[in-house]
């Protein structure tokens, strides 16, 4: 499996044949907007900083799109989104989402701006290996709470989002210093299979395009 970032929320994960699109920006929004082709497209909150789902199709074939909680199978990849509070430019609800690439559990948090989450949306956090989480503030987890969030869930990588290209400035450095990890450099992707997870919590910075 291979993750690559986009700024923003956005992210590339691609495995085999298989590429999946999580937030990617359109072209309204102040985050660089990517084009490449997605077999699917997972957005967390319908907002112009994530929902750029016009941006992934490719000669001509279009992507399955999940804008939303629920169970979907698409391709053999089996993904659950959970319905959570945010308030990122005055929305109001975002969607968490897990499933697993190559046998690895992967967790999304979307723009989340609170602990305080459903029954149902906890369940998320059954098993996480990778966790993307918010830290740039702005309506989602500022760098103290995205950081206290994120290692409450035991994930094996916590990988930081929301500050390229938006967010509070500095937000990036805030949450690597609350994670003893200041100065941590940034890596042009990150290629993981199963066997080589961490024993324990590691942040992972991924570079961005510029």
């Amino acid at each position: 499996m291979i993750i690559t970032y986009h700024g923003g929320q956005h992210f590339k994960i691609t495995h085999g044949q298989l590429t999946v699109a999580i937030d990617p920006s359109s072209k309204e929004s102040s985050v660089k907007a990517v084009r490449y082709g997605a077999d699917v497209v997972l957005v967390s909150t319908w907002h112009e900083d994530f929902n750029g789902v016009d941006q992934m199709a490719h000669a001509g074939a279009q992507p399955f799109v999940i804008k939303g909680p629920g169970e979907y199978e698409v391709g053999g990849l089996f993904i659950k989104g959970f319905a959570a509070p945010s308030q990122h430019d005055g929305v109001e609800h975002t969607t968490i989402y897990t499933f697993r690439v190559d046998d690895i559990a992967i967790c999304f948090l979307g723009a989340l701006s609170t602990e305080d989450l459903s029954v149902e949306a906890k369940q998320a956090f059954d098993e996480v290996d990778i966790l993307f989480v918010p830290v740039g503030g702005e309506g989602s987890f500022d760098a103290a709470a995205a950081y206290k969030f994120a290692v409450k869930r035991e994930p094996k990588i916590i990988v930081p989002m929301g500050y390229a290209g938006m967010g509070e400035k500095g937000a990036l450095e805030r949450f690597l210093k609350e994670a003893s990890s200041d100065g941590k450099k940034p890596i042009d992707k990150l290629v993981m299979k199963k066997k080589d997870l961490p024993a324990n919590a590691e942040v992972i910075v991924l570079e961005h395009d510029r």
